[in-house]
């Protein structure tokens, strides 16, 4: 895809008449880091290095994390030190690992708080005890994943749906049928096939947008269609992990969907990563 920046968002959306964005080009815009993954042999990925799938690198005293009694798929492990260059404001920790595991039958899909327990991530600031963990006896070979190793680059991200992010935007159907192209033309791979796996930044969405789900299901509250004050809270759930579908290394997620892990801004500035909600969605 080609280089993505903020002079050209903004020449767009000047273009296609829709300068009262411009003003909110911080919010609708937002920085993310984009992981490319490379299928490798498992002993060739050094502990502690990012990965998905293969066998984790847990610290001492962190045990294999279980869902209704069968052990959760391992999904994969971000070194912290490998995306700290990329990540340019500077929201995560400098150093550490992020392993991230989810239910492996795949049967939770965060839309009700008796969800809850069935993914984990966990945060290893001190990664120099690191052991690599065999996948329990009792996890199916379906839900173990092949590995494949990563590299970060940075790039922008554009808001599939502004009004979301700007509170009282004064926002038609119409409006969003005309900023669909543009939103189109920054963020379809035109070619791409690759997986596209990210850190932070705006999602991309495959059904409605995640973060009032985040909100109600996590609370354990009803969603309000169209309510201003769910629409206004529900800002403070930031992605923090978004894994695609990925045929290679045996993720499926639903029909060719992706999976997406959600924290909220005070959580991620506090580094609690256990306080994390999983949404998928599929086509």
């Amino acid at each position: 895809m080609a280089t993505v920046s903020v002079q050209k968002i903004q020449a767009a959306l000047e273009q296609a008449d829709f300068k009262p964005l411009v003003p909110h080009l911080d919010v609708i815009t937002r920085p993310a880091i984009r992981a490319q993954s490379t299928p490798v042999e498992e002993a060739k990925i050094q502990p502690g290095a990012s990965k998905l799938g293969g066998q984790p690198d847990l610290a001492p005293g962190i045990e294999w994390p279980q869902w209704q009694g069968i052990p959760q798929s391992f999904v994969g492990q971000i070194r912290l030190e490998e995306v700290h260059p990329h990540d340019v404001e500077k929201v995560l920790p400098e150093r550490g690992l992020l392993s991230f595991f989810y239910d492996a039958k795949q049967g939770v899909y965060g839309d009700a708080a008796s969800d809850l327990g069935a993914w984990r991530v966990f945060y290893t600031e001190d990664t120099t005890n690191l052991k690599r963990t065999p996948a329990p006896q009792e996890l199916p070979a379906e839900s173990q994943f092949k590995t494949s190793s990563l590299t970060f680059s940075s790039q922008l991200t554009l808001a599939p749906q502004p009004q979301l992010e700007v509170p009282d935007l004064s926002w038609s159907d119409a409006d969003q049928q005309r900023y669909d192209p543009i939103f189109a033309q920054f963020t379809d791979n035109q070619g791409d096939t690759s997986p596209r796996d990210q850190l932070l930044g705006h999602p991309l969405t495959l059904q409605d947008d995640m973060r009032q789900q985040c909100e109600t299901a996590s609370q354990g509250t009803t969603e309000t269609v169209n309510d201003p004050q769910l629409v206004k809270k529900a800002l403070r759930w930031q992605l923090l992990f978004q894994i695609d579908s990925e045929e290679r290394i045996g993720i499926q997620w639903a029909s060719s969907g992706l999976l997406y892990y959600w924290i909220t801004r005070t959580d991620l500035q506090a580094r609690n990563f256990d306080h994390t909600w999983l949404v998928l969605q599929s086509d």
